[in-house]
C-alpha cells in the first residue's frame, strides 16, 4: 500500500476526492472493527485477550490487523512490558480519544434509531 504524505494541500484534505489523504484516513477508522476497538478501549488500557474479549465475534487476525492500522495513525498506543512472557498492552492516545467522542455520538444515535430502523427493516423485507 503507497501512503499519501500531507502536503499542506487542500486537497489532501478533501473526503471527497478519492486520492485524498483525508479519504485514506476516514477508510481506516470508519470500519466495524476499528469503531468498536476504540469503543471498548475506551479510557482504559487492557491487553489483548481482554480486547478480544470485549468485542464479540472478532476473529485474532482481524483484531491484530485493526490494532496495527490505529497504532499506524497515532489512535491506540501499543506497550510492551520486558516481562517473559511479553505483555503488550493498548490504550487510546490523545487523538484517538477525541475520535473517541464521534464514536459515541454514533452509538448514542444507534441506540436511539433501533427501533425506528428495525420497524423499516420489517417493512421493507416485507
Amino acid at each position: 500500500m503507497v501512503t499519501k504524505q500531507f502536503t499542506g494541500s487542500p486537497d489532501e484534505a478533501d473526503l471527497r476526492r478519492a486520492d485524498s489523504l483525508a479519504r485514506e484516513i476516514f477508510s481506516d477508522v470508519a470500519n466495524k472493527w476499528a469503531l468498536l476497538i476504540i469503543e471498548a478501549l475506551g479510557e482504559r488500557t487492557l491487553r489483548f485477550g481482554e480486547l478480544r474479549n470485549e468485542i464479540g465475534g472478532v476473529s485474532h487476525k482481524m483484531l491484530t490487523q485493526n490494532l496495527r492500522m490505529l497504532e499506524r495513525n497515532g489512535l491506540v498506543e501499543r506497550t510492551v512490558h520486558p516481562v517473559v512472557p511479553p505483555r503488550v498492552e493498548y490504550t487510546l492516545t490523545e487523538p484517538g480519544q477525541a475520535l473517541r467522542v464521534t464514536i459515541d455520538g454514533l452509538c448514542d444515535w444507534t441506540h436511539r434509531y433501533l427501533g425506528h430502523i428495525e420497524a423499516s427493516r420489517h417493512r421493507f423485507d416485507a
